[in-house]
Parts: C-alpha cells; structure tokens; sequence
C-alpha cells in the first residue's frame, strides 16, 4: 500500500518533517516515491513552517495512496487556511 506520510529530518530538539509519498512496508526515513511538501514545527521569524503541493497530494489520494492521520490534519489544516 502506498502511504503519505512524514519522514524526519533535521537535528537534534530541532525537527524537520518531509511530507512524502512512500511504500507503507519501507521505514520511516527510507525511499520515498515522491516529495509533497515539508512541515517545520519550530519555525520561527519569518520562516515558512508548511508547504503541501495540495494538486499531487489530491493525485496520490485519487489513486489509492492512504494519508497518515498527521498529514491529514497538517492538510485540512492547511486548505482551512487558504480558504
């Protein structure tokens, strides 16, 4: 099954998530299908904490790849923002 789901990046106390399309049985921060976007939960200053590709995220989707309940929160999260 394909999912979309974070992968961690970034160092120690400082973490950085890559909004991925991956095989469900690779591990975490393993090989990836594609890059949707990244997620930067202590972004601060005039850094930008979210960015999703909405139009490959809703491809992926369409296509039968499951969100993981993260990224779908990060995702209505950020529609409701746009909007």
């Amino acid at each position: 099954m394909v999912v979309i789901r974070l992968a961690r990046g970034g160092a120690k106390k400082r973490p950085f998530f890559n909004i991925v399309v991956a095989d469900s049985r690779v591990r975490r921060d393993g090989r990836f299908l594609e890059k949707l976007g990244f997620y930067n939960p202590v972004a601060s200053g005039g850094e930008q904490p979210l960015r999703i590709a909405f139009e490959r995220v809703d491809f992926w989707a369409g296509n039968g790849a499951q969100l993981s309940p993260t990224v779908a929160r990060l995702v209505a999260q950020a529609k409701a923002a746009t909007v």
